[in-house]
């Protein structure tokens, strides 16, 4: 599929092509070119105004509406903030939780995703963990099955960081509204890479560092519009109380949209770099770029399984995402570790990851702009210490 005019245009667009080959999305990309220039003339009107200027709050708002769009919700839903474990603790920590209400997560998630349910125990909330044959393995029957009279809220990824596999979102999220169980996802593995709708979700959180190839500490908060006032802001400040003339006043009213669960000053050069990256991908197409990383990891998968390495998803799963992750399989080859430094010493960059079980797992997670060639290239440089 061809998405550049030319060579040319992907080489100035992705200028990390012209010194190596960037595998891995899934942890903290590289950035666009887009989204370095519109950051660097935010920064350079700041050398000359404050950071305030005007018009940036223009585009605060247009990062807000647009963000909105990625998930299907409304820009009053929407706070700008990451990092993902953020929007996941205010979640955590602003719901007004009772002694023996229950909580079902995914132990073997991220653990972003894990340590902000785990302290709840404090509250005296229940953990359960679902009981999955492998990791990210969650099904809508899996689910339901753990559900008890005292459950109040499903917190689970949207796609498992390790396996790749994709979490049937509105299946489970139907479910559960359906039962009046609230639903809280962790976002980052899907958003910008493929559909990830909040019709049937509650929460959401996602940073933009990995599939929307946008900033650190950039991201997006979801909150449905009928809970705002039940998860109660665990952080405040000026920005989110009203204060009219900045002056304190005795009685906390917060903000009436999703405003209220920034506190202070948003991260603006960081919001500017992922407003950028958003419009780059929209203007590709979400359907496109879903179907060219399936393509992409299809194609490694073939390549590499000859070979004798195992991957941790099904060749056969229709939950496949961006994301492929392989092992040493039960015969003799190099181990993981050697895989990678072989790949890295070429400049292909992939990530060493290790599963629950301490094994090494070598993570690939191409982007839209790669192409068949580049994953044809890493097969080739893998085959050749395999021999």
């Amino acid at each position: 599929m061809d998405f550049f005019p030319s060579e040319q245009a992907r080489l100035q667009q992705f200028p990390v092509l012209r010194d190596r080959l960037f595998l891995a999305h899934a942890g903290v990309c590289v950035l666009p070119s887009v989204a370095v220039q519109a950051m660097e003339e935010y920064l350079h009107r700041c050398a000359l105004q404050q950071q305030e200027h005007e018009g940036v709050w223009r585009m605060v708002q247009e990062a807000r509406a647009l963000s909105a769009q990625w998930i299907g919700a409304k820009p009053a839903e929407i706070a700008l903030l990451g990092p993902t474990s953020l929007g996941l603790s205010l979640v955590a920590n602003g719901l007004e939780w009772r002694a023996g209400d229950e909580l079902i997560y995914h132990a073997q998630d991220y653990p972003a995703n894990v340590y902000p349910w785990l302290n709840l125990q404090r509250e005296g909330v229940g953990l359960k963990a679902l009981p999955t044959r492998r990791p990210g393995e969650i099904t809508v029957d899996l689910v339901e099955a753990s559900l008890t009279p005292r459950t109040r809220m499903v917190a689970l990824s949207s796609c498992h960081f390790l396996t790749g596999r994709r979490l049937p979102i509105d299946d489970i999220g139907r479910m559960l509204r359906a039962r009046g169980v609230l639903f809280c996802l962790d976002a980052i593995q899907t958003l910008g890479a493929f559909p990830t709708s909040v019709e049937h979700v509650d929460f959401l959180s996602a940073d933009s560092h990995k599939w929307l190839l946008g900033p650190m500490a950039a991201g997006v908060v979801y909150v449905r519009e009928e809970l705002q006032d039940q998860l109660r802001p665990s952080l405040l400040g000026a920005w989110n109380v009203r204060s009219p003339q900045f002056i304190a006043q005795p009685q906390i009213d917060f903000e009436p949209t999703a405003r209220r669960y920034e506190p202070g000053v948003l991260n603006l050069v960081g919001v500017v770099g992922m407003k950028a990256s958003m419009e780059l991908l929209k203007a590709v197409g979400l359907e496109a770029i879903s179907a060219q990383l399936l393509r992409l990891g299809a194609h490694l998968r073939q390549g590499l399984e000859p070979l004798g390495f195992e991957f941790l998803l099904p060749a056969e799963d229709p939950l496949a995402s961006g994301i492929v992750t392989m092992r040493q399989g039960s015969g003799k080859g190099p181990s993981m570790a050697e895989v990678g430094a072989h790949l890295r010493a070429r400049g292909i960059e992939t990530s060493l990851r290790h599963g629950h079980d301490g094994s090494a797992l070598l993570r690939f997670s191409p982007h839209y702009y790669n192409t068949l060639g580049e994953m044809q290239r890493v097969i080739d440089e893998i085959a050749g210490i395999c021999g």
